[in-house]
């Protein structure tokens, strides 16, 4: 029986194409939410020098001891997204879910890219289920990884 790998990268999630304000938030509003949804986060503002805006950095533990790190650019109407960064597809699925199930106002609103993708030229971001499991998104962005990993 092959065993599979568990590559850890980065995942970005981001709205609908076109349409940067669908999730109608703010950087205050995803801190808020991170703090309601997850135990004590670290969670910091700075000034990203690559587009001149405020970011927000946060670290949160999405289960016992599974911690991931992320950033997030929220300038409506047409520049947002939350980027993870050295996570593994389960880790990535769990915080997909949750963001399309509990920040997002509808669950067809949530597109999602890989690094790998990217860097071997994917620049389209994939649009994420509307259903599905934490398992269920968690073997979806695995098949992305695999399809990618050259």
């Amino acid at each position: 029986m092959a065993t599979q790998r568990n590559i850890r990268t980065n995942f970005a999630f981001y709205p609908p194409e076109g349409d940067g304000g669908a999730w109608h938030a703010t950087l205050d509003s995803l801190e808020r939410a991170l703090r309601e949804a997850f135990p004590d986060p670290a969670i910091g503002h700075r000034r990203s020098g690559v587009r001149e805006m405020t970011v927000l950095d946060f670290e949160i533990e999405l289960a016992p001891d599974v911690w991931v790190d992320g950033t997030a650019a929220i300038t409506e109407p047409d520049y947002t997204y939350i980027t993870l960064t050295d996570v593994t597809a389960d880790e990535a699925g769990a915080f997909a879910v949750w963001l399309r199930d509990s920040f997002a106002p509808a669950p067809d609103l949530v597109r999602f890219a890989g690094s790998l993708a990217m860097a071997n030229g994917e620049e389209t971001p994939s649009p994420l289920p509307a259903q599905g499991s934490r398992e269920d998104i968690g073997d979806l962005l695995r098949r992305h990884l695999v399809a990618f990993d050259h």
